[in-house]
């Protein structure tokens, strides 16, 4: 509780019950991706009551201070996940919405290299592949 609350601080933010328990959700699954729906359930099932607009203000304004990242992957909700200042990038299974992170140094370069071959530097970057488990043959 003492980490979510300095957290809180550092950014600016109240320390309130609806920051604290959504933060909380965030740092128990570590890496996991949340939408507010996935979130508004699961403090349903935590007896907590806090409202689904009480958790889209608090996600707006995590996003807003840096706390979280907010993506918009095509074909579903939005999804938020605690900004760890570590870049990676996703993979989406289209039949089940999983969300699998990963990093890989080889497509990092060839970003950078082919931005540079057109005269550019590469900023910044998104990187989203959709994909399907394999059928057995």
């Amino acid at each position: 509780m003492e980490q979510e609350s300095r957290e809180l601080r550092r950014v600016g933010l109240k320390v309130t019950h609806p920051r604290m328990r959504i933060l909380q959700l965030f740092e128990e699954d570590g890496e996991r991706h949340f939408t507010a729906e996935d979130i508004y359930k699961r403090l349903l099932a935590d007896q907590e009551d806090i409202g689904l607009a009480t958790v889209y203000r608090v996600l707006t304004q995590f996003e807003a201070a840096g706390i979280l990242i907010k993506h918009n992957f095509e074909g579903g909700q939005a999804v938020y996940e605690l900004d760890r200042g570590r870049h990676h990038d996703h993979m989406i299974d289209v039949d089940t919405g999983k969300v699998i992170e990963f990093v890989s140094e080889e497509i990092e370069r060839l970003q950078r290299e082919i931005a540079a071959k057109h005269g550019y530097v590469l900023e910044d970057h998104s990187l989203v592949l959709y994909v399907r488990a394999k059928r057995p043959k």
